[in-house]
């Protein structure tokens, strides 16, 4: 990953035309913000290889990929981005494969290989990124790193994704949103959206969940929370 671009920096004509249909769904300011974006993800798993696909098909500054663990046989039944041939993925790590097979879902975004443990990096290398998503990581990282991030000068967005079996989580701390909305026969509204720390979400009993909806899909059940000040409610589909 590295520093963002100017601001004022447009589009070259081949991004233009190459993500020509997405532009016309979220606009050309979207396009660029995006491609501005640098992200980093610690964990490359099931989970997260679906994330990092989608993001490089859609243009992202630069992704890069923390996961010094070995590839085993196991990663193959979970992982697309992992050859079943070993001579390719013999003895590399989960991040070294899956880099080289991002790279050629979109060449024009860079894709690297970031080495080290998530547990032990530290704030001039979080300044690297504009956003950082973290997966199969102990609670302990999990603080450290979001605390990390909510202690920089610049925003810095920070994400906890797991999934185990038919269960899943996930963990968003985008700090301060403002963003307009537009009501009926109105002008648009600033709004602003504080979100929790995972610090304040996980011990702060003050904070509950705002709203909590469980789907059943025959044994798989999942569940939604919104963190909030309010009372709970729970409605049951």
């Amino acid at each position: 990953g590295g520093g963002g671009g100017a601001e004022e920096e447009e589009l070259t004509a081949q991004e233009t035309a190459l993500y020509d249909r997405q532009i016309r769904v979220w606009g050309v300011d979207a396009q660029k913000r995006l491609s501005k974006a640098h992200v980093l993800v610690c964990g490359v798993n099931g989970t997260t290889i679906e994330f990092c696909k989608n993001i490089v098909l859609a243009g992202v500054g630069s992704l890069s990929l923390m996961d010094d663990h070995i590839v085993t046989e196991d990663d193959l039944n979970s992982n697309f981005l992992i050859p079943h041939d070993e001579s390719v993925y013999g003895g590399k790590s989960r991040a070294e494969v899956c880099c080289e097979s991002l790279k050629d879902f979109n060449p024009m975004v860079r894709v690297a290989v970031a080495k080290g443990d998530p547990s032990l990096i530290d704030g001039t290398f979080i300044d690297r990124f504009d956003i950082i998503v973290l997966s199969r990581a102990s609670l302990k990282t999990k603080l450290f790193i979001n605390d990390n991030c909510r202690k920089r000068s610049k925003h810095i967005a920070f994400y906890s994704v797991d999934c185990k079996d038919s269960c899943g989580e996930i963990f968003v701390d985008l700090q301060n949103h403002s963003y307009l909305q537009k009501k009926p026969g109105g002008e648009p509204e600033q709004q602003e959206l504080k979100y929790p720390s995972l610090q304040v979400w996980k011990f702060n009993l003050n904070f509950f969940c705002r709203f909590v909806e469980i789907k059943s899909f025959s044994s798989c059940a999942l569940l939604f929370c919104t963190p909030s000040l309010f009372a709970p409610r729970i409605r049951f589909v």
